[in-house]
């Protein structure tokens, strides 16, 4: 199983990085798997550890891929690190072995602490949605425009039916970014 989280980590020079990440969930080793290069894998083989926190304000993945990145940070209570202060739980994991691959490697963790901030309200179909979009955009120049504008056409129904201020605030972040990316490649204006 694939969990969709925001993974923190540190910087060479103690400074946090914050990032969306699919985490593989093996009951008691979760992998991480980052793209070659990324400062994410670069944090995590010289740390070698890192916190995943477990949020719903997917305000947090939208905004680490458009440039939104000033969330409030808490120190971790048992690795070196940072976590998000307004997550609704995380896990303190380190690394444990590196499966190499020139694309993106494997990076085993063992959790070595969990904590639960605060409880799940339930399911909000715009929040999955914000979500499959920010995946969307991370694959810019890697998908046909055709095939981002199909999925945002239908993502953009969930979020029309079921998005609070949070969600319609990140929905709006990755639309102007998708603008962005395909005006500065002369490709139109965004998405219709």
């Amino acid at each position: 199983m694939i969990r969709e989280t925001v993974v923190t980590t540190r910087c060479e020079d103690g400074s946090p990085h914050i990032a969306p990440m699919g985490v593989h969930d093996h009951g008691k080793e979760l992998v991480l798997a980052p793209f070659s290069p990324s400062g994410t894998l670069r944090n995590l083989l010289r740390e070698r550890c890192a916190v995943i926190n477990y949020t719903d304000d997917v305000r947090i993945f939208a905004g680490c891929l458009t440039g939104h990145y000033d969330w409030p940070l808490c120190a971790a209570s048992v690795i070196d690190g940072v976590r998000l202060c307004d997550t609704l739980a995380h896990a303190e994991v380190e690394i444990v072995r590196v499966e190499e691959d020139d694309l993106r490697p494997r990076l085993h963790a063992c959790v070595v602490h969990e904590e639960t901030q605060g409880s799940f309200r339930g399911f909000n179909r715009a929040q999955a949605a914000v979500v499959e979009a920010a995946i969307l955009v991370s694959r810019l120049g890697m998908l046909a425009d055709d095939k981002i504008d199909a999925e945002i056409d239908y993502l953009r129904i969930a979020v029309a039916k079921t998005a609070g201020a949070r969600e319609q605030a990140a929905w709006d972040w990755l639309m102007q970014a998708i603008e962005r990316y395909r005006a500065a490649a002369g490709r139109g204006e965004g998405v219709s």
